[in-house]
């Protein structure tokens, strides 16, 4: 990060831990369902491993952590970034609503609608915060790879449920 100053490393420390308490939330109704009701559902040959997902989900909050920080450290002032940090708690919201509705409700159906939107969300949040830090915005790119393939994943199991 480009003059990253040790002054810096609380504000950096809090949002880390911003995402990582929604993600610690979302986990919390994620894991208990995986042996429960994750195991019987009927998935597509391609499905990851479901080790694979806590450590990229891990990698995922590291770098919306240090996104969020990029752009706090370039200040609050401005509309543009107010907006950013809107549009950045809408997909971390709906980030953890889809953990509660997937896993939590078991809705395979209102998970696919939950990770359209919030795959939106993603994309506007990256174009935004890219206006502001390249770097912010460039970092979320592997977020929205892995929700688009977590977008198709729950769309295949929809479709085979």
């Amino acid at each position: 990060m480009e003059g990253f100053k040790l002054s810096e490393i609380p504000r950096l420390v809090i949002a880390l831990i911003i995402v990582f308490i929604v993600g610690g939330i979302g986990s919390a109704a994620t894991y208990p369902q995986i042996p429960l009701w994750y195991v019987n559902v009927i998935k597509p040959t391609w499905a990851p491993p479901n080790w694979l997902f806590g450590v990229v989900w891990t990698i995922l909050y590291i770098l919306m952590g240090t996104s969020l920080f990029m752009v706090w450290r370039k200040g609050l002032e401005t509309k543009e970034a107010k907006i950013a940090l809107v549009v950045f708690a809408v997909q971390l919201g709906l980030n953890l609503l889809w953990s509660l509705v997937f896993f939590g409700l078991h809705s395979i159906l209102g998970g696919l609608v939950i990770i359209i939107l919030m795959w939106l969300a993603i994309l506007v949040n990256i174009i935004l915060f890219y206006r502001i830090s390249k770097w912010a915005g460039l970092i979320l790119l592997p977020y929205i790879v892995w929700v688009t393939i977590a977008t198709y994943l729950n769309y295949s199991i929809y479709l085979l449920n």
